[in-house]
């Protein structure tokens, strides 16, 4: 299993959550996206791809990454561009930082590459110091627990058949979640662990800290 990180560029208000060390060696490709590249150069990291239009950095860059510069009139944004190269690769792991905040049409943005993804068959994380945000579809997945964090779990599909959320404060079991309806903010993990079924559709998982 290939893995690959990339650096967007939203906002990361602590990087001391990021070890650059094991980033380097458990990583088979780094992408910066845009102005993603200052994260990077601020961990002391040197990544294998800078790209994008670079509307928001005009700094110089590493003689040791390759550099593609993209038409900033494009169907893509500078991080989809990012996952569809490392996709492209041959990775199948992808860790995105710098993806939320300060613009809320490029958080949403996100929120759908991360479906793209998924789509292409990817396992695809959003990740900072205080929340994590995965996809999961049909099939049963073990989630661990973290001690002051929340749980939550939204339909991104019209509706997502749950046959079974186990291990949290609120359960549920043969419930349809509705793409329009947030039940499913701010659940806890009350066990050791919980479980999640799906049935049918899609579901966007957010862990976020209290």
């Amino acid at each position: 299993m290939k893995k690959c990180s990339i650096f967007a560029g939203g906002v990361i208000s602590d990087l001391r959550f990021i070890d650059s060390e094991k980033l380097v060696k458990e990583n088979d490709l780094i992408i910066c996206a845009d102005s993603g590249y200052v994260y990077a150069e601020q961990l002391g990291v040197v990544p294998d791809i800078v790209l994008g239009d670079f509307d928001s950095y005009s700094g110089k860059f590493s003689d040791n990454a390759e550099i593609y510069r993209s038409n900033p009139e494009k169907d893509d944004t500078d991080t989809l561009l990012a996952v569809k190269t490392a996709i492209s690769r041959g990775c199948n792991e992808i860790t995105l930082y710098g993806a939320l905040g300060k613009r809320f049409d490029h958080t949403f943005a996100n929120i759908q590459t991360l479906i793209y993804a998924y789509k292409n068959n990817r396992k695809m994380i959003i990740l900072d110091s205080e929340n994590e945000i995965t996809i999961q579809g049909v099939g049963k997945c073990r989630y661990q627990k973290r001690d002051g964090w929340y749980f939550s779990v939204f339909a991104l599909t019209e509706i997502a058949e749950i046959a079974e959320f186990c291990g949290v404060k609120y359960s549920l079991e043969n419930f349809y979640m509705k793409k329009y309806f947030p039940i499913g903010v701010s659940n806890e993990i009350i066990g050791e662990e919980a479980w999640l079924e799906i049935k049918n559709g899609l579901v966007l998982v957010v862990r976020s800290k209290m």
